[in-house]
């Protein structure tokens, strides 16, 4: 199975493209190293305050991925004050 969690975040007061970048960059690479995933921004690249990140896992219980993909949002919203979470999907391939 593969789980992805999709996550829009807004970057308020944002002023550029590379503001935003140099604030969701250190975000993926944390999620890789503390959670052993898959990160990549997945829609709307072109928006400065605006942005989309999919995260991936693959395994082979249903339960303890919508657990490590619900733990990663909570994680989200709670330790990083730069972006706020307005909307959150889980999916599960089978």
């Amino acid at each position: 199975m593969i789980g992805i969690l999709n996550i829009q975040i807004k970057f308020p007061g944002c002023k550029s493209l590379k503001e935003k970048r140099s604030l969701l960059k250190p975000l993926q690479n944390r999620l890789h190293r503390e959670f052993n995933v898959s990160v990549a921004e997945m829609d709307f690249q072109d928006l400065r305050s605006d942005t989309m990140i999919a995260v991936a896992m693959i395994g082979n219980d249903k339960a303890h991925l919508e657990r490590s993909l619900d733990t990663i949002l909570k994680w989200v919203e709670s330790q990083y004050p730069a972006g706020q979470v307005y909307d959150n999907q889980i999916e599960l391939i089978f």
